[in-house]
């Protein structure tokens, strides 16, 4: 059940962030921040739409649960290297490493 619960808050999450990804001036400025494209920000709300599915599909399929898990916490461990590359304060790589762990965590869980 706590894998499932899991599974719905961060699915829900991914999908808001995926359509920040699309909606937001502010990520506009935050990709030209970091140095990254713009068909980059759209390519990056398209994965974290495909990680929030999964992780809805995964409730009835747990190998995909497993999968979408592992797919965020990569998607979030690159989100940190962004991060630290563009020497960001470590305060702005607070939200990605408790979505990496929390991802990490469904996809242990579903195994």
């Amino acid at each position: 059940m706590l894998a499932i619960i899991l599974q719905i808050i961060l699915a829900l999450g991914f999908f808001m962030f995926g359509l920040v990804k699309f909606t937001s001036e502010k990520m506009v400025e935050g990709f030209n921040h970091f140095g990254l494209p713009q068909w980059f920000r759209i390519v990056t709300g398209i994965f974290e739409w495909i990680g929030a599915i999964g992780l809805i599909v995964g409730i009835w399929y747990p190998i995909v649960a497993v999968l979408s898990g592992i797919w965020i916490a990569i998607i979030m461990f690159f989100a940190i290297i962004t991060h630290i590359r563009a020497k960001d304060p470590l305060s702005q790589s607070g939200m990605p490493v408790v979505l990496l762990i929390l991802s990490v965590f469904v996809s242990l869980l579903n195994i």
